[in-house]
């Protein structure tokens, strides 16, 4: 089994995978206090009941939680092989982009799964803590994309900053015209975040042409996929996939 492990702002996504098939997956916080020990115990929990591990293959976009990711494996997993990404390892995917080093590593993979999958040119909307629209040409390549504030951390500012409103669970609400304050919140969130990708995927239609499939994953995707006009296809483990390929490409073994 290789287990992959994706490190998010808010969420770490951990999968175990025998080949390119998704075996089991666990989603927890990610905490930048925690120590190699504590995550190797964690760990240890998960996957004391599931098959051997026989690699790992690690993506973060928080330098302190790689850096113990890094303890844990030397200490605890260091008989296994591990592919991290990071500069020199081979992703097969060319950045397009001013500055190649800006990319995050989510991005990357994200690329490569998704051009695996539906090949290209293609869009990925990856729902987490901010709102990544990635472009993916019709060879594989990263070509850019656009950024936005993410659906969590958006309720959360407008919460602190607004005395009379509150952090609301984001259900669709009866009506886009909210009769409450509750319901007006999940309006606004809800069919405002499913618009925003509408009008970016459009734009970036009107940029490239036609493309094979527009993927959306991360943590909120179920959320906000059934109200989206352009999304097309949801991929929830899209991340890990990639790491699973990588792994592929990288593995002495292989």
């Amino acid at each position: 089994m290789l287990l992959t492990i994706d490190v998010g702002n808010t969420n770490t996504v951990i999968g175990l995978y025998a080949g390119l098939q998704l075996h089991k997956s666990w989603r927890i916080k990610t905490d930048a206090a925690e120590t190699a020990d504590e995550l190797a115990l964690k760990f240890r929990g998960f996957l004391e009941t599931e098959p051997a591990v026989s690699g790992i293959a690690l993506c973060s976009t928080v330098p302190a939680v790689l850096h113990q990711m890094r303890l844990m494996i030397s200490n605890y997993y260091g008989h296994l092989e591990a592919v991290i990404v990071e500069p020199g390892i081979k992703t097969g995917v060319p950045i397009l982009t001013d500055n190649p080093k800006e990319v995050g590593a989510d991005r990357i993979v994200n690329t490569l799964a998704a051009h695996y999958l539906f090949g290209g040119p293609c869009i990925v909307v990856d729902f987490g803590t901010s709102t990544n629209l990635d472009v993916v040409s019709e060879k594989g390549e990263f070509l850019g994309g656009a950024l936005a504030p993410g659906v969590e951390i958006s309720l959360d500012a407008l919460a602190s900053r607004a005395a009379a409103l509150r952090k609301v669970e984001l259900v669709a609400p009866r009506s886009v015209i909210g009769k409450n304050t509750v319901e007006a919140l999940q309006a606004g969130a809800l069919y405002g975040f499913a618009g925003q990708v509408d009008g970016l995927v459009g734009r970036i239609i009107k940029e490239i042409g036609p493309v094979t499939a527009v993927v959306a994953t991360g943590g909120l995707s179920s959320v906000v996929v059934p109200e989206s006009q352009t999304i097309t296809h949801e991929e929830p483990d899209l991340t890990l996939l990639g790491l699973a390929l990588l792994f592929a490409k990288n593995s002495q073994s292989s």
